[in-house]
């Protein structure tokens, strides 16, 4: 797995950090330092929320083939310009 971009990797952590501290609270652990619950849920719900859709939204290409079709896919597209 050669050449995938910065920002894979980061969305890719990022969603993973989510879903965990997701699973934490809903097992009852205090993930954050904050007293009141609700607070730290919702907080973590949204970040959850949010990371999920970026992850969906954006291509996430992990396979040499997938690499490979964004780069033919973005030459495609320089020409096109």
């Amino acid at each position: 797995m050669t050449n995938i971009t910065t920002g894979t990797i980061i969305r890719t952590v990022v969603l993973l950090i989510a879903l965990l501290n997701q699973l934490l609270t809903a097992t009852g652990h205090a993930v954050l330092p904050i007293e009141d619950e609700q607070v730290a849920e919702i907080i973590s719900t949204g970040a959850t929320i949010i990371t999920a859709m970026m992850a969906w939204w954006k291509n996430n290409s992990f396979t040499e083939e997938a690499i490979t079709a964004d780069e033919m896919m973005n030459t495609l597209k320089k020409q096109r310009d």
